[in-house]
């Protein structure tokens, strides 16, 4: 797990704190010209030519970047096998081990964990924290959820269902509500006050790889696994009262790994990003389903976390490039560029 400074708004990346130390960063500039056509819900086949300009550092990881997650405008955490979970507005950061343990990190403490949470069996893949930061929920593939008082790292609540493979945790703005994507293709709905099932949403047809929920609480998105096509998609559901299917977005050709909500202030329009593992980022029409840009990370390997940076900046990880500082551009319309890898 690594602490990377990264100046979203003003530049871009000077060094990598990792723990206690700094690692200064090579720096190349690099141009490259590509090519990709895509077809948009309507059948019509579009081919866009990208010129990047940006600027790569050496790879603040040695191997697979696995999550990313902001901290603030200017931090960012990545980890290699780790999940993430960060605490909005406070310096508190979760850390998911394949040690199946959690620990919880304070920015400007010691090197050293503040709580160290134990209680699975087998290695630890979702994370979400309570909205007043005083419980956390951690899902494993031992089929268990459990529910932590953060202060003194007890274990206060314990649900276990069969098959359920959890792959993401997120917990609803303002609400005692966890939502919970599964490898039995099943997202579920958990009340945390005693940690009950509260809805089950139609099961998909293929693995639930990861959840994000809007910042209303009004609607939330899941991604599905597949290849070739078949699956690759996102799904936003309403989250009130009928908690239907609303939309789904279909166009990558590979799994789905992230979706995010892109703030209005940096979209100007209700729209969706996905991340998938044919090295493409897509944006798209909350309403519509229609994809409205594409961003090919040549090279780069499966895409395998989003998160929002700031107001015009996306961070993106990968296998292959380490982590990929993204830019909202609206010069032509609605873009992404790429503007830096570290």
């Amino acid at each position: 797990m690594l602490l990377l400074r990264c100046q979203l708004k003003r530049a871009l990346p000077q060094k990598v704190l990792c723990g206690s130390c700094a690692v200064m960063g090579k720096l190349q500039s690099k141009l490259k010209h590509s090519t990709y056509k895509y077809s948009r819900p309507d059948g019509i086949i579009e081919e866009r030519i990208q010129t990047k300009a940006f600027q790569e550092y050496s790879p603040a990881h040695v191997d697979t970047v696995s999550v990313v997650a902001a901290l603030n405008s200017d931090l960012c955490v990545s980890g290699g096998k780790d999940k993430i979970a960060c605490v909005p507005k406070s310096n508190q950061f979760f850390s998911a081990s394949r040690d199946r343990t959690v620990m919880m990190w304070d920015l400007h403490g010691s090197s050293q964990p503040r709580q160290q949470f134990s209680g699975h069996a087998m290695v630890v893949t979702g994370l979400a924290v309570s909205p007043d930061s005083s419980q956390l929920c951690t899902g494993s593939r031992d089929n268990t959820l459990l529910l932590w008082d953060v202060g003194t790292g007890r274990c206060v609540e314990r649900a276990s269902i069969s098959r359920n493979l959890v792959t993401h945790l997120c917990w609803v703005p303002r609400e005692p509500y966890i939502l919970q994507t599964s490898e039995d293709k099943t997202i579920r709905l958990w009340d945390s006050r005693g940690l009950q099932v509260a809805h089950i949403f139609p099961i998909k047809q293929h693995i639930q790889t990861y959840c994000e929920v809007s910042e209303d609480g009004h609607k939330c998105i899941s991604c599905s696994s597949g290849f070739g096509g078949e699956g690759c998609e996102a799904t936003l559901w309403d989250l009130r009262q009928t908690r239907n299917r609303i939309c789904e977005y279909k166009g990558h050709f590979q799994t789905v790994a992230s979706c995010v909500f892109l703030p209005r202030a940096l979209a100007l329009m209700p729209v969706i990003a996905t991340s998938s593992h044919d090295c493409n980022v897509k944006i798209w029409n909350q309403d519509t389903g229609a994809c409205l840009f594409t961003l090919s990370l040549d090279g780069s390997g499966p895409l395998t976390s989003l998160a929002i940076g700031d107001t015009i900046s996306l961070l993106c990880a990968s296998f292959s490039r380490g982590i990929h500082l993204l830019r909202v551009d609206h010069s032509q319309g609605l873009q992404l560029r790429e503007v830096a890898a570290f």
